[in-house]
C-alpha cells in the first residue's frame, strides 16, 4: 500500500532515519514506538506529505488518500460543530447541493422541454451516486462519531470557535474518521480524550476498514488496537508482530542479544589490538600484524542503545492515618446555574485505591478539589480523618512550580534528607539527564514542567494522595516509573486518569461522576464496565451501597423436659423420643426456611425481569429522573438476591447434615 525505499532524514548533524526500507499493507494497524525525539512525528509528517525526506522514496498508489492528525495546534471557526464534522463528506454534500438546485429550478415556471429532460437525467444520475455512496446516512454517521468522541447533542449547533483546544482536536479527529482515508496517521489521538471516548475509539479503530499508523503513550490503547509495532530506534524501523505487550518482551530480548553481541565484538577487538601492540615491532610477526590491522579496518561496529537503568523507589515514610480518611456528606457544588454535584455523599477509608471516571466536564476535577479542601462545598460537609497527611496533584500543578529554581532544586526543596540521594535517579526516570537538571523551571516546555511536577510529588511524604491526571505528557517509560511507585504506595490513593492501563492496574474501586451524581462501584475498571453494560451503557445513577445485613434464620429451641418422677428406663425412652422430636422440628424448621427463601428469591427474580423489560424499552434512559428509581431498585434487588442465595446455600448444607431428614 505504501512503501519506504532508502528513506533518509536528518536535522543538522542529527540523523533520524538512515536508508530505511519499510512498508505497510491495507487494513494493517501499526503502532509507531520509540524514545522521545526518535523521529516518530517527523516520519508521520513525511508520510502525510507535509515534510520532505533528504533522500529515498515514499512510494504510494495514485489513488491513495491520507489523513493526518497532529498532536495539537488545530483550530476551527466559521461553522457549527455538526457542519465542521460533515465537511468530511464534502463531495457528497456537493452532490446534495446540486440536487437541491435542480429541484429549485424544476419548481420554477416551465422550462423548455429539452432543458427539462436534461435536468431530470442529471438529477437521476446525481441521486444514484448519492444513494450508492450512502449519502442519505450522512447525518446519522456524523452524529454517531461526534457522540462517540464525547460531544453532546446540544453541542452540535454551537460555533466551533467556542470550544477549547482539546475539544477542537476531538472535532478534527471526528472529521478525519468520517472521511475514512485509505491511510490514517494519528499522532497521540488519545491526548484529549476521556476514558469513555478512548473506549469508543478503540472499538472504532479495531473495525476500521483501511490502514492505520498511530503514535500513543497509552499502553492499553496500543494493546487493543494495533496488530504490529514498528520500533523507531537506531535510525531505522524494526517490525514486531503482535500488540504492545508482546513487543516489549520481544524488544527487550532483542536488545539484550544485541548488547551481548556488542560486548563480544568489543572483547574480540581488544584481544586483536593487544596482539597488534605486542608484536608490532617484531619482524617475524609482521605479516600476522598486518593481517589483523586490515581485519580491524573491515570491522563494522555493532551499535546497541545503552541499557536503560530500571528506576524503582519507595515513597518517603509517613505516619498512618486513621481508618476514616475523608467523608463527604450531602455535598452540593454549583457554578452559577451549572450544578456539578448535588447531595453527593462519599466515604474513603485507609488503603482505598479509587479511580474517578466520567466524561470531560462531568465534575471529576471539582470533586478532587473538594476532597483536597482547595474549594469548599456550597452545601453539605467535608470531614478529614485523624492524622491525614495529604498531597494533592492538580491538573495545573506544573503552573505552581517556582520558575527561578533549577530542575534539581525543585525536587530537593521540601524533600526529606534521606530521599536526596534518589533525586538524580528519579529525574532520569522522567527524562531529565545530564545538564537538563540545571535548567530553570521557567524555561521548560509544558510537558517538561508536568514531568517535573510528578517527580516532585514522589519525593514528599504523605499517607493520602489525590492525583488529577498525573499521566498527562508522560511517555510510556515515565508512566511505568510512576505506576510502579504508586503500586507500592501504602497509603490511600484517589486519582483521575484517562489512561486505561493505569486505571486497570491501580484502582480497586470506581466512582463514576456525572449529572450531579457520584456512583460507587466496588471492583476494578473492567468489572465496572461489565456491570454498567448490564444496565445499559451511559447510565448515571446515585451511589450504590451494598448492605451487609444478612438474613438470620430464627433459632429453634428444643422442647422442655416434662416434670415428674420417672423410672430410669422410662427416662431413657423419653429422652430418645424428645431427641427425635427435636431433630424433626429442627429439620422441619430448616425446610420451612429454605422454602421461604426460595419463594423470596423467585419473587425478586421476577421483579428483576419486570424491571429489565422496562429498562429495555426504547427511550427509557432519556428521562433521567424517571429512570433513576427503576435503576436503583434493580441494583438493590441484585444485591438482595446475592444475600438470599448465600443464606439458602448455608441452610442447604445444614439440612443435608441434619441427623433426621424428611
Amino acid at each position: 500500500m505504501i512503501q519506504l525505499a532508502g528513506l533518509t532524514k536528518s536535522f543538522a548533524d542529527r540523523v533520524l532515519l538512515d536508508h530505511v526500507t519499510w512498508q505497510i499493507s491495507a487494513r494493517e494497524r501499526v503502532g509507531l514506538c520509540g524514545a522521545n525525539g526518535a523521529g516518530k512525528t517527523t516520519l508521520l509528517r513525511m508520510l502525510a506529505g507535509l515534510d520532505e525526506q533528504d533522500s529515498g522514496d515514499i512510494i504510494k498508489p495514485a489513488a491513495l488518500t491520507v489523513g493526518y492528525l497532529p498532536q495539537d495546534g488545530l483550530a476551527h471557526s466559521g461553522h457549527t460543530v455538526f457542519e465542521e464534522a460533515s465537511l468530511a463528506f464534502a463531495p457528497l454534500l456537493a452532490l446534495k447541493s446540486e440536487m437541491h438546485d435542480i429541484e429549485a429550478r424544476l419548481s420554477e415556471p416551465p422550462v423548455p422541454q429539452a432543458e427539462h429532460d436534461g435536468m431530470l437525467a442529471r438529477y437521476s444520475e446525481l441521486q444514484d451516486r448519492f444513494r450508492l455512496n450512502d449519502g442519505y446516512h450522512i447525518d446519522l454517521k456524523t452524529a454517531t462519531v461526534l457522540r462517540g468522541l464525547g460531544f453532546e447533542e446540544r453541542d452540535f449547533s454551537k460555533p466551533t470557535e467556542t470550544f477549547s483546544g482539546g475539544w477542537q482536536m476531538r472535532l478534527a479527529l471526528a472529521t478525519l474518521l468520517l472521511g475514512k482515508p485509505n491511510l490514517l496517521l494519528l499522532d497521540e489521538p488519545t491526548n484529549h480524550l476521556d476514558l469513555e471516548a478512548r473506549n469508543w475509539l478503540e472499538e472504532y479503530l479495531s473495525e476500521y476498514p483501511h490502514a492505520v499508523i498511530l503514535v500513543s503513550h497509552d499502553r492499553f490503547f496500543l494493546d487493543t488496537v494495533v496488530t504490529r509495532i514498528a520500533d523507531l530506534n537506531l535510525r531505522t524501523l524494526t517490525d514486531y508482530h503482535g500488540n504492545y505487550s508482546a513487543y516489549v518482551v520481544d524488544r527487550d530480548a532483542r536488545m539484550e542479544r544485541l548488547r551481548h553481541a556488542k560486548r563480544e565484538q568489543e572483547e574480540e577487538i581488544a584481544r586483536v589490538r593487544q596482539f597488534i601492540d605486542r608484536f608490532r615491532y617484531q619482524a617475524t610477526k609482521a605479516a600476522q600484524v598486518q593481517s589483523r590491522v586490515k581485519m580491524l579496518e573491515k570491522v563494522v561496529a555493532i551499535e546497541a542503545p545503552p541499557e536503560r537503568k530500571r528506576i524503582h523507589f519507595t515513597f518517603p515514610r509517613c505516619m498512618k492515618s486513621g481508618r476514616t480518611v475523608l467523608d463527604l456528606r450531602n455535598v452540593r457544588k454549583a457554578y452559577g446555574d451549572l450544578v456539578v454535584l448535588n447531595r453527593a455523599s462519599l466515604h474513603f477509608e485507609r488503603g482505598d485505591r479509587v479511580a474517578l471516571v466520567g466524561h470531560n466536564g462531568a465534575g471529576k476535577s471539582t470533586l478532587m478539589r473538594l476532597l483536597a479542601g482547595v474549594e469548599s462545598p456550597d452545601a453539605g460537609e467535608r470531614h478529614e480523618g485523624h492524622q491525614v497527611v495529604m498531597q494533592y496533584f492538580a491538573q495545573d500543578e506544573a503552573a505552581h512550580l517556582d520558575p527561578a529554581l533549577t530542575v534539581y532544586e525543585t525536587l530537593a526543596a521540601g524533600s526529606p534528607d534521606n530521599m536526596v540521594p534518589a533525586i538524580r535517579n528519579i529525574l532520569g526516570g522522567f527524562l531529565f539527564s545530564g545538564d537538563d537538571v540545571y535548567k530553570r523551571a521557567g524555561v521548560l516546555s509544558g510537558g517538561e514542567r508536568t514531568r517535573l511536577a510528578v517527580a516532585r510529588m514522589l519525593l514528599r511524604p504523605s499517607n493520602t494522595l489525590l492525583l488529577d491526571e498525573p499521566t498527562n505528557h508522560l511517555d510510556l517509560d515515565s508512566k511505568e516509573v510512576l505506576l510502579e511507585a504508586l503500586d507500592d504506595y501504602g497509603g490511600t490513593l484517589i486519582f483521575v486518569s484517562h489512561d486505561r492501563y493505569f486505571v486497570e492496574k491501580l484502582a480497586t474501586k470506581i466512582i463514576e461522576v456525572g449529572h450531579g451524581d457520584t456512583v460507587l462501584f466496588p471492583g476494578r475498571y473492567d468489572e465496572f464496565l461489565w456491570r454498567r453494560a448490564q444496565a445499559d451503557a451511559g447510565m448515571r445513577s446515585e451511589a450504590i451501597r451494598r448492605s451487609d445485613k444478612g438474613v438470620r434464620a430464627p433459632g429453634v429451641q428444643p422442647p422442655k423436659a416434662a416434670n415428674g418422677h420417672r423410672t430410669a428406663e422410662h427416662e431413657v425412652r423419653k429422652r430418645q423420643r424428645s431427641e427425635e422430636r427435636r431433630h424433626k422440628q429442627t429439620a422441619a424448621a430448616l425446610r420451612a426456611q429454605i422454602a421461604d427463601l426460595e419463594s423470596r428469591i423467585a419473587e425478586r427474580e421476577q421483579a428483576i425481569r419486570d424491571l429489565e423489560a422496562a429498562m429495555a424499552a426504547p427511550g427509557f434512559f432519556e428521562d433521567h429522573e424517571s429512570a433513576k428509581p427503576v435503576i436503583d431498585r434493580h441494583q438493590a434487588l441484585m444485591w438482595e438476591i446475592g444475600d438470599l442465595m448465600h443464606r439458602w446455600e448455608q441452610l442447604q448444607v445444614a439440612a443435608e447434615t441434619s441427623p433426621t431428614k424428611a
